[in-house]
């Protein structure tokens, strides 16, 4: 029994050597391959970090890009703003010219059909006051030129006056 014993231990001894020197290799090469999959994931982090910043500040360069863009449309749509509102000032303004024209045109006319009446009326009366006064009818035909020589007086007078108003006025 003894030599069993011994023979026991003799391959226990043998089984753990044996054991030992078996299994270690085997841990070496998963360990291995555990360290190579760990860098791989590394490796591979560092690049989608990398990949990240380039796609920030790729994003940075189009919104920044996109401002500009956005300020060059306003300053554009101010630009066109300024010169919608001179274009109607002036169009404003040249119609107001135009009507206070057409105005000045139809107060003169209607100064000098005004004028033109009055001085005709003013011949009929001047005339019914001449027949009362010398008491006999005055011969209208016999005295044209003496009433057309008064009528162009104050046409004259109208349109020099006419004309001194519408001096005082601009």
């Amino acid at each position: 029994m003894t030599s069993f014993i011994i023979e026991l231990i003799v391959a226990l001894i043998l089984i753990y050597f044996l054991a030992r020197k078996w299994p270690i290799p085997l841990l070496k090469v998963a360990m291995a391959k555990q360290q190579e999959q760990i860098r791989a994931s590394l490796d591979a982090a560092d690049q989608a970090r990398a990949d990240a910043l380039a796609a920030d500040d790729e994003r940075h360069a189009v919104l920044e890009e996109t401002r500009r863009t956005a300020q060059e449309i306003v300053a554009q749509a101010n630009r066109t703003a300024e010169a919608v509102r001179i274009s109607a000032q002036a169009r404003g303004q040249a119609e107001f010219e135009r009507i206070v024209g057409s105005a000045e045109a139809e107060v003169a006319l209607a100064r000098q059909r005004a004028v033109e009446e009055a001085a005709s009326r003013l011949g009929e009366i001047v005339m019914d006051v001449a027949e009362r006064v010398i008491a006999r009818e005055v011969n209208a035909e016999a005295h044209h030129a003496l009433i057309s020589e008064a009528v162009s007086a104050l046409n004259a007078d109208a349109t020099g006056s006419a004309a001194a108003n519408s001096g005082a006025r601009q």
